[in-house]
């Protein structure tokens, strides 16, 4: 049976690295797939030189690594947001990641449902027009580009279950695919073996990372609300051969925290439960 493969996410580094040198660091942790986030100043594609966006593509080609997903957090932008000019301004980001993991042969781009969080939300139909609408728009976009686009379930917008994401994506139209993200399901109190199952094919891209049941976080492996075994069998049931992502927000510029070891403490973990042992030279 295959082993599962595991990629690295850039997540810890946004502030500390850009993006190319935390791809460079995380190989030398032992990666050779990595996740890259799209966020300024880390990776930001409207401000890359063409130098710079060449040497993304020059170094992963000559390493003979590569990346698994670019991931756009929900940070400063909302593509359900009631002003228009926003829900804009978040497509043409989106855009601007689509070209740039065209350029560096990547071969999906996440795309997250906007927030909630006011005392007094916009109607859930509203919310979910505007956010099939853009998709839509950037599935035409993505038409030739070789990118694929995937959505993802997080805990704190409207659409935070696995069943959501298969229905959203069948909304938005043929070849949307998921990126489900494991500690999320959980913290919901979803069983994420069993949505994996229900999802089947429909996932392209996983994440993983720990939380305790109160607090969200996405922290290492071990001790958490995050049971690693049953999602390898799942995953093995429905014959995904995609990758496993690590998502540890562990932020490097603060002092006390030490993002190298949650990876590598989670990646231990995650091979003892049925994943690609961690690279050591």
């Amino acid at each position: 049976m295959t082993t599962l493969k595991v990629a690295a996410s850039t997540f810890p580094f946004l502030y500390s690295h850009d993006g190319l040198d935390a791809l460079k660091h995380l190989q030398s942790l032992g990666y050779d797939i990595y996740e890259l986030m799209i966020f300024p100043p880390h990776c930001w594609p409207a401000e890359l030189s063409a130098e710079k966006r060449r040497s993304y593509k020059e170094w992963l080609d000559g390493e003979g690594v590569r990346l698994s997903s670019l991931c756009y957090p929900l940070l400063d932008n909302n593509p359900n947001s009631v002003d228009k000019l926003m829900r804009d301004y978040t497509l043409d980001r989106y855009k601007e990641a689509v070209d740039f993991a065209a350029e560096v042969n990547c071969p999906y781009v996440i795309a997250i449902p906007g927030p909630v969080n006011s005392l007094i939300n916009p109607p859930h139909e509203w919310m979910l027009n505007w956010f099939v609408e853009a998709m839509q728009e950037l599935l035409g976009y993505m038409n030739g580009t070789g990118v694929d686009l995937l959505l993802e379930n997080v805990p704190f917008t409207y659409l935070p279950t696995a069943q959501d994401m298969v229905d959203t994506a069948k909304m938005i139209g043929p070849g949307v695919g998921i990126n489900y993200d494991i500690c999320n399901g959980a913290f919901i109190k979803e069983d994420p073996a069993e949505a994996i199952r229900m999802m089947g094919g429909l996932i392209k891209n996983v994440h993983i990372s720990d939380s305790g049941p109160d607090e969200f976080k996405h922290e290492k492996l071990g001790g958490g609300i995050v049971k690693p075994g049953p999602v390898a069998e799942a995953l093995k049931e429905i014959g995904y051969t995609g990758d496993t992502v690590l998502e540890i927000i562990s932020d490097a510029m603060q002092p006390g925290t030490d993002p190298d070891g949650d990876i590598r403490a989670s990646h231990e973990v995650l091979a003892k439960a049925g994943w690609e042992p961690l690279r050591t030279s």
